[in-house]
């Protein structure tokens, strides 16, 4: 069973998405942390990566992640990949698909996660084109597979049989779909569903707990008040159990933005976040 810290639940006081993103937990810390309680691998957000290599390198980052005993990370996160191009936003996505394929290749990465957390408007077609040109692009730089995270806000790509769609069109080998716990939830697709997804789009799987009920506002829900895996409402080891049983047999991720974790000191947030996780993948029989 092996678990990684993914950059979120673990970066401490951050501002998700409105503000400083940037961790202050020294990366080194991050590293020992992890290492400690039992992870084998983080997670890293492209703005903690940008601060940091304000100070370090790639290198010296990928040197302190082998010295802790690590083994795999997650890179995080394009949007826009498919705007057209010439247009703002495609160019803020290419600069950063450049900063990601080069942190995925220095690390040797398991993945890199990409979407529309904008929730970006683009016909299905295109995204498909995009999605596939991506996954060529990255092949020629890293091994790390590209995984496609659907999620609520994702206007494009909202539905199982759209993000299947995505990635039986793509056909790529190296992209595939990212399953989050807490949007497969939110969406009303229920772990039974998980059999309909073949193996080989199986990219990454992350678990995140919440309440069934949503509240007035979803950003604010999505970003201060998920749950730790099995102190909340989801069926963390019916997905569990039904991806096992969909032949998923890679690493598993927690990811829970959480206002109230996020105010934890470092050795809890990584404690609560490994203990809590491990019963939950233990229970659906990981």
């Amino acid at each position: 069973m092996e678990l990684l810290a993914l950059y979120w639940t673990v970066s401490g006081p951050v501002e998700v998405h409105y503000g400083r993103e940037w961790s202050t937990f020294p990366w080194a810390d991050r590293c020992a942390q992890a290492a400690r309680v039992g992870f084998s691998g983080l997670g890293l957000w492209h703005a903690d990566v940008a601060h940091q290599l304000e100070s370090t390198t790639l290198s010296e980052m990928r040197r302190v992640f082998d010295d802790a005993g690590l083994r795999h990370l997650e890179v995080e996160f394009l949007s826009d990949f498919f705007a057209a191009p010439g247009t703002p936003e495609r160019e803020a996505s290419d600069r950063l698909r450049r900063q990601l394929l080069e942190t995925a290749a220095a690390f040797d990465a398991h993945h890199i996660k990409v979407g529309n957390i904008p929730g970006t408007p683009c016909e299905l077609g295109r995204v498909v084109e995009e999605f596939a040109a991506l996954c060529d692009e990255a092949a020629e730089h890293t091994e790390a597979l590209i995984a496609y995270e659907f999620m609520p806000f994702d206007v494009n790509v909202r539905t199982l049989e759209a993000a299947l769609t995505l990635v039986q069109e793509a056909d790529r080998p190296n992209g595939g779909l990212a399953i989050d716990t807490w949007h497969m939830t939110k969406l009303g697709i229920d772990p039974s569903e998980m059999a309909r997804i073949q193996r080989r789009h199986l990219a990454w799987v992350e678990l995140s707990d919440g309440h069934l009920a949503d509240m007035e506002d979803p950003i604010d829900e999505v970003v201060n008040h998920r749950e730790l895996p099995g102190e909340g409402e989801f069926d963390i080891p019916g997905y569990v159990a039904a991806l096992r049983s969909a032949g998923y047999d890679g690493p598993w991720g927690v990811e829970v933005l959480s206002e109230k974790l996020r105010r934890l000191p470092i050795e809890q947030e990584f404690e609560r976040a490994y203990e809590t996780t491990v019963a939950q993948l233990v229970a659906g029989g990981a």
